[in-house]
């Protein structure tokens, strides 16, 4: 069914007031068929939560399906090799995150590569990373008991992350550097996983982008402690922020983008980067990622690449003053 035909349908179903209008005629040779999105790492993390409402927008804008294909493992760099390696048609996207800017230094035999391989095509949202811990395990009534407890417990207190070198564990050990402690580092595959088992008690604490921790937060299965940043996130006005508690430089962000195979036709280009920011400006989606504490920064393709590549450097400094290794 064409796009012209189906918003002929909508009109006669009185519908023409929609919130979702059908892409214009000028785009409507794309898409024909449903588009594919990696996403690299498993449901019920923070990719997956600005994913699934972005994934919704796109069909109620286009018409067609936006299919998530979720490749997790190896701190996001497995499904990027898939999606760098898809056919460049169009019909092939990849949504990844802040890990792939950390990625190089983690990883150094990566076949494939951000900046040679894919297209940058929009940072869709950031969010402020959380400290969040489990109730019963850490039972302290704020962030000076939780470090005191940290620092007379040296070692024997373990931190979830998403992955080996995810911002996860980038944004435990760059809290580990200026807090002066030592707390292990126990990699999960993604950060639906390990965040089950912090829930679970299995792990005392995670640092998580607020995008999947929102939720588990508001219904008190995890108490967040601390949110990144030199001001509190609106979405929780009551947990401080890094900067009142006296970690001036704990700006730690987990930002979500949108790429596709190097080669992607002009046109799809074009068509999709106006899906986006259709959906970003719509109410739904708008809701659904601020309820999570994100933010739209407006970035275009070339603001985009030359940001994947300072965070690429950050991020490399922070591996290498740590001394994070693969575990």
């Amino acid at each position: 069914m064409s796009i012209r035909l189906q918003r002929r349908q909508l009109l006669g179903m009185g519908l023409a007031a929609s919130a979702w209008p059908v892409i214009g005629n000028a785009q409507a040779a794309w898409p024909t068929k449903p588009v594919t999105t990696v996403v690299p790492f498993p449901a019920g993390g923070g990719t997956d939560a600005f994913a699934r409402p972005f994934s919704g927008a796109f069909s109620k804008l286009t018409g067609q399906n936006l299919i998530l294909d979720y490749r997790g493992g190896a701190g996001g760099t497995v499904g990027a090799s898939i999606a760098a390696k898809a056919p460049a048609d169009g019909y092939n996207f990849f949504m990844g995150a802040v890990h792939h800017a950390i990625a190089p230094a983690m990883y150094p035999k990566l076949d494939y590569d951000l900046e040679r391989d894919f297209v940058p095509l929009a940072l869709m949202a950031s969010v402020p990373f959380v400290l969040v811990v489990n109730p019963q395990k850490v039972t302290v009534p704020d962030f000076k008991g939780f470090l005191a407890q940290v620092r007379s417990n040296p070692g024997r207190m373990n931190f979830a992350s998403a992955g080996n070198g995810t911002a996860h564990q980038m944004a435990g050990e760059l809290f580990k550097l200026q807090t002066q402690t030592f707390i292990t580092h126990i990699p999960y595959r993604g950060a639906g996983p390990a965040l089950q088992d912090l829930m679970a008690g299995n792990v005392e604490m995670m640092f998580d982008g607020l995008g999947s921790s929102a939720q588990h937060i508001k219904s008190g299965r995890i108490k967040a402690l601390m949110v990144a940043g030199s001001q509190r996130n609106p979405a929780f006005p009551d947990v401080p922020c890094a900067a009142e508690l006296g970690l001036k430089d704990y700006n730690v962000s987990t930002w979500y983008g949108m790429w596709a195979p190097k080669g992607i036709p002009a046109a799809a280009q074009t068509a999709m980067l106006d899906v986006i920011k259709k959906a970003r400006e719509s109410t739904e989606v708008k809701t659904a990622w601020g309820n999570s504490g994100a933010d739209f920064p407006p970035v275009s393709p070339t603001q985009f690449a030359e940001f994947i590549s300072a965070e690429t450097k950050r991020w490399a400094g922070v591996v290498k003053a740590s001394g994070a290794k693969l575990d």
